[in-house]
């Protein structure tokens, strides 16, 4: 759905497709903040924001920006929305080619000259749009008319923008994710990243950015997700932010923040120790533990401290602790991949989110692309197909593994019955990858189908797997399904669990009687279940 802010028949419509309604666009706020301080006294009176979801129909989208009957339409083109907000542009400028459309964002920053969306707008504004957008804004309406399409953004120093937070509007604050940053970019060189392209990382003003926050959390904002690609870069940045969240803590406090996994210093542990179960979340971005491939796309990282310091926020800490593999990356094997995850798994993340490498526009991975002969989807999202050392079959097992993984490990619903999956049994031997490989492999021979799986019917076809294929105890892997399926509050009946599911809910009514965790909140309390049974073991 869409979200109209002030403005009847604003002469400038700044949009954009979120991939959900829960994401509200931090970068179109920064633009519309902007307006005045950079375009002119009043622009900003003549802005509105509008935000749809890539399940919309263009056409819906299109009605619905022209009805606001705009001079200028500024898009905000992103790698998950550039396929439908071509369509979208595509029909604007068949209906109404008067009206200057104006794009930006990372998927149309880079090789403009190659893509279609670029050559049906007016104008493309690549790299920071903060100040060259709204003084384009000024020039269109007002004169003289530009001359050049493509417009490189102006970086100013952080101190010269208008912070957009104020652009949050109420019902943002109650029903959405809420993104802030008090930083920009990166000093790592990670080839895979469009971060890489930055020389440093720019800091904002520490005691402005506060303030700033101080009255978000007074409107009565609660989730925070920290943009920051390396939030613990500076700590005594990190240690006031934590400390300003730890001095406000509420039940319903939430905060997300990406962290560098080998920098975990004293000052910052006593802080993260604190915050209580469900209130912190942390991304990890590990990608590879291969030394060869980290050198080889320019990734610096320790990875005894790594380690180390995700052991640490796992056993130490009540933070969910998500941390990020990619697979794909030149001159990996299927094997040196495996022996990563396998540590990776070993460590106890809650979740690993399993990503398969994406060419993003402008990123120096593409480098490697003769050497390792990468060959990548050129649909979005650009994903690899194969490399010298991945062939494409091998790489369609892979992103139905990922798939997979999302559904039954990431998701917290399986928690006893992926402990089984897992591990090795008297008939089958190996590790917790090639384990989840042969689950994955076996689920697509089966069913032929990666999406829409019911959650009785996954059930079903775990047990199927864990009795049939894994050859595990019968009564083992119905009380471990039965366990978590009673944790999970669903209501249904699976076939395998019989009469042992009323006899687990008469047990446990008020188990039953939950509506469904999220999925956080599904780890969290698998967690404490686990601590439960450590201390009896102990006593």
């Amino acid at each position: 759905m869409d979200s109209p802010h002030a403005a009847a028949s604003p002469a400038i419509v700044l949009a954009t497709l979120n991939a959900k309604y829960i994401h509200a666009s931090l970068g179109l706020r920064y633009l519309l903040a902007n307006m005045d301080r950079h375009g002119g006294a009043g622009l900003r009176k003549r802005t509105q924001l509008r935000e749809f979801v890539i399940q919309q129909r263009p056409v819906q989208i299109v009605e619905s920006l022209l009805a606001l009957e705009p001079r200028v339409i500024g898009l905000g083109i992103y790698i998950w929305n550039v396929v439908e907000t071509t369509q979208v542009v595509r029909l604007l400028k068949t209906l109404r080619p008067d009206i200057k459309v104006v794009l930006g964002g990372p998927e149309v920053s880079f090789e403009t000259g190659e893509q279609e969306i670029c050559r049906l707008a007016d104008h493309v504004v690549t790299g920071w749009g903060d100040v060259s957008f709204p003084r384009l804004c000024r020039a269109l309406l007002d004169g003289p008319q530009p001359l050049m399409k493509v417009i490189a953004g102006e970086q100013p120093a952080l101190a010269e923008l208008a912070l957009p937070y104020d652009e949050y509007t109420a019902e943002d604050l109650e029903k959405r994710l809420l993104y802030v940053e008090a930083s920009r970019g990166c000093p790592f060189k990670c080839e895979f990243c469009l971060s890489s392209l930055d020389k440093t990382a720019w800091a904002f003003e520490l005691d402005r950015f506060m303030a700033e926050m101080e009255a978000l959390y007074r409107r009565g904002a609660r989730n925070f997700k920290f943009v920051d690609r390396t939030f613990n870069l500076k700590v005594d940045f990190s240690t006031r932010i934590l400390q300003f969240f730890l001095d406000r803590m509420a039940p319903e406090l939430f905060v997300h923040f990406e962290v560098v996994p080998d920098s975990l210093p004293d000052r910052l542990k006593a802080l993260i120790a604190q915050f209580p179960a469900g209130s912190l979340q942390f991304e990890v971005g590990i990608q590879s533990f291969n030394p060869e491939v980290q050198q080889r796309i320019s990734r610096r990282q320790d990875n005894l401290k790594t380690a180390d310091n995700l052991r640490w926020l796992v056993n130490e800490s009540r933070a969910h602790v998500h941390a990020d593999l990619i697979f794909g990356l030149p001159g990996e094997t299927l094997e040196s991949f495996a022996d990563g995850f396998d540590r990776l798994h070993a460590l106890g993340p809650h979740e690993i989110q399993f990503g398969i490498l994406k060419r993003l526009r402008g990123t120096p991975i593409t480098r490697h692309t003769a050497d390792f002969a990468m060959a990548y989807d050129p649909q979005t999202p650009y994903t690899i197909l194969q490399t010298s050392t991945i062939d494409f079959a091998t790489m369609q097992r892979i992103q139905r593994f990922a798939r997979y993984w999302e559904m039954v490990a990431n998701s917290g619903r399986f928690c006893a019955a992926l402990r089984l999956l897992l591990r090795d049994s008297p008939e089958t031997a190996g590790s917790a990858f090639h384990h989840f490989l042969g689950f994955s492999d076996w689920l697509w021979r089966t069913t032929g189908k990666t999406h829409e799986f019911a959650l009785e019917k996954l059930v079903d076809l775990l047990h199927e797997h864990l009795t049939a294929a894994r050859r595990l105890p019968e009564d083992t892997v119905r009380a471990a399904l039965l366990a978590d399926y009673l944790a999970s509050g669903a209501r249904g009946k699976p076939h395998c669990l019989g009469a042992a599911l009323d006899a687990g809910r008469a047990a446990l009514p008020m188990a039953a009687g939950k509506q469904r965790a999220e999925r956080q909140g599904r780890h969290v309390q698998q967690a404490h279940r686990d601590e439960i049974q450590k201390a009896a073991a102990a006593a």
